[in-house]
């Protein structure tokens, strides 16, 4: 501002020449340098006062940006400790070996509640206990009187479900998006496919995890994103459906505590269908028994985890064995004279048969007299190695994590009496799994079977356990028995059905001995006889049969009519078309049909 002299000097001297007052001009210089100072102020407190008002303006448009933001997202649950590696919630889907679908991702919702929100607390407690029975009214409201802003009400809702919070209408009830594990099939193969739970979880994901059955074992690849393939498996859900239901209708029938079903293809060692009952729903999965005996549980799969004395089933190793060592031949006479003691113990037949029977008919006619004094022959070295390289001494190499801890009961000395008793299924305890495996060794010409649930094209390379001449032997011996001895009503019209039967007394659980009245009936089995394609063996705990005067608990009349049922319905759904029985084997002259996928 360029400043004026308050008293001009030429300003001064024309006033007084003209006789005017020097100080008018005094006075005037004072009141505009006033008012040009005001006006300077004036102007420098304007525009203060805009700088002001446009930071004001900025930082008011900041918080409203960060205010909008936090509103218009989805809170995240606090953590003590945050991992810095993303979640990924996608897993791959699991098939059958024909493509159907068994297990897939399900988008979905979960629900939260930030009890500082809520407007009515009360209300939204007791709105939500009737939307989700298994919820209750004073506990939701004790934990939304808490002290935490942050609570999970529902892993996974329904759409429905959702829509029903919704209409309750409190800002405190939030949506996070979330992927779980379907199972469209429910029940069927349950066991197989095990489950899935969430591992971390936040508020926009969770991470799905595998804690039985396949999804477990293979949980790795199922959540690997570079591997989103689906994971094919052997079984044919058609077969597995035919088969359950069969299994049930029959479980129910013989008034038995539970029933398991194993369908093996012999030459690939694939898991065609494989049953365990009770089972469950694996998209409810129930929670593991606090207390009690597992096996009572619908989670334990009897198929693979239950180890039982399978009793006479095992009879047929004895032969093939003592056959394939040039002990014994299929015609070779056995005495059976009875009853045969050894050591204290005495062992006896189900029914007297005369003096001596063949090999064969030591087989057909289920003789335990016959059956121990061909093991005696064999030796309990011997007998022990053969049975361990059929499997039947360790856990199964099958992709299922409860298959691992399962290792067949093996006596602690391998004496004398244990190889007799052993021979016919007792001393020894093994899973319905263990045994088709050591049925598809035989069946396929006597080169070790390791069962598989994944998808194969291509026949297993095993080693050989058994020659070809004395597997064939064994498997003509089995079709024999189901011909016209204790197998009888195993018969299916066109499939050539060949298969022991075994009845074993169930040792007590809670002290020595066995029960009088309760048994484990099993049928195992191969057909066609002729060119074996399948093994199935069928297992029935504590079955009853009612329909004649008495109750009757055997094989024969149990576990056998299920498994022909089995194979009359899966047989065909598996490609094979009934033949006749010829010398030599198979009326189709490309032996059966080759299963579809394979």
């Amino acid at each position: 501002m360029r400043r004026v002299p308050l008293r001009p000097l030429a300003k001064i001297i024309r006033a007084r020449e003209a006789g005017e007052n020097p100080d008018r001009i005094e006075r005037e210089n004072l009141r505009r340098r006033n008012e040009d100072l005001r006006d300077s102020q004036r102007s420098q407190a304007e525009g203060r006062l805009l700088v002001i008002a446009a930071l004001f303006a900025m930082g008011f448009c900041v918080v409203g940006a960060k205010n909008y933001k936090l509103a218009a997202s989805e809170p995240m649950e606090p953590r003590a400790a945050v991992s810095t590696h993303a979640i990924y919630s996608q897993r791959a889907d699991i098939t059958d070996r024909r493509g159907r679908l068994l297990a897939t991702n399900l988008s979905t919702h979960s629900l939260y509640a930030q009890p500082h929100l809520m407007t009515d607390r009360k209300r939204a407690a007791r709105e939500l206990a009737a939307i989700f029975p298994d919820l209750q009214e004073e506990a939701l409201l004790r934990r939304f009187d808490g002290s935490r802003k942050f609570l999970w009400i529902k892993k996974t809702i329904s759409p429905e479900q959702k829509q029903a919070v919704h209409d309750i209408g409190d800002p405190g009830l939030m949506f996070g998006p979330r992927e779980m594990r379907l199972y469209p099939n429910g029940r069927l193969a349950a066991h197989i496919l095990g489950g899935t739970s969430f591992g971390r979880e936040g508020v926009h994901s969770a991470e799905v995890i595998g804690v039985a059955g396949v999804e477990k074992y293979f949980d790795g690849r199922l959540r690997d994103p570079a591997r989103a393939r689906p994971l094919r498996l052997s079984i044919d859900i058609a077969a597995q459906a035919a088969m359950r239901q069969v299994l049930l209708g029959g479980m129910r029938l013989m008034h038995a505590k539970g029933a398991a079903a194993v369908l093996m293809d012999v030459r690939t060692g694939e898991i065609i269908a494989m049953s365990s009952l009770p089972d469950f729903d694996p998209n409810a999965r129930p929670r593991p028994l606090a207390m009690g005996d597992a096996s009572d549980s619908p989670l334990f799969n009897r198929a693979v985890q239950g180890l039982y004395e399978l009793g006479s089933p095992f009879k047929i190793f004895a032969a093939a064995q003592a056959i394939d060592l040039g002990l014994v031949d299929p015609g070779t006479r056995i005495d059976i004279s009875g009853p045969l003691v050894w050591g204290g113990y005495e062992i006896h037949d189900f029914r007297d048969h005369g003096p001596e029977l063949s090999m064969t008919d030591v087989i057909v006619k289920s003789s335990n007299i016959g059956t121990a004094r061909v093991a005696k022959r064999i030796g309990a070295e011997r007998q022990r190695e053969f049975l361990g390289a059929l499997g039947l001494a360790g856990p199964l190499p099958v992709e299922l994590v409860e298959a691992a801890g399962v290792r067949p009961l093996t006596p602690k000395r391998w004496s004398d009496i244990s190889t007799m008793t052993i021979s016919y299924g007792h001393g020894l305890s093994t899973s319905p799994l263990h045994l088709a495996a050591a049925y598809a060794t035989l069946a396929n010409g006597g080169t070790k079977v390791s069962p598989t649930l994944l998808a194969s094209d291509a026949a297993a390379e095993g080693t050989r356990v058994v020659s070809k001449a004395a597997a064939r032997a064994a498997v003509e011996m089995l079709r024999e028995t189901v011909i016209r001895g204790t197998a009888s009503m195993g018969e299916v019209p066109g499939y050539q059905v060949g298969g022991k039967t075994g009845t074993a007394d169930k040792p007590r659980r809670n002290g020595p001995g066995y029960h009088d009245d309760r048994v484990v009936a099993t049928f195992a089995s191969v057909f066609p006889a002729g060119h074996p394609r399948y093994a199935l063996v069928v297992s029935l705990d504590e079955p009853v049969e009612t329909s004649g005067s008495a109750p009757r608990r055997t094989a024969g009349w149990t576990a056998v009519p299920i498994a022909a049922e089995i194979i009359r319905r899966t047989a065909p759904l598996l490609g094979m078309r009934p033949g006749h029985p010829r010398t030599g084997g198979w009326s189709d002259p490309g032996g059966p049909a080759r299963l579809a996928g394979n």
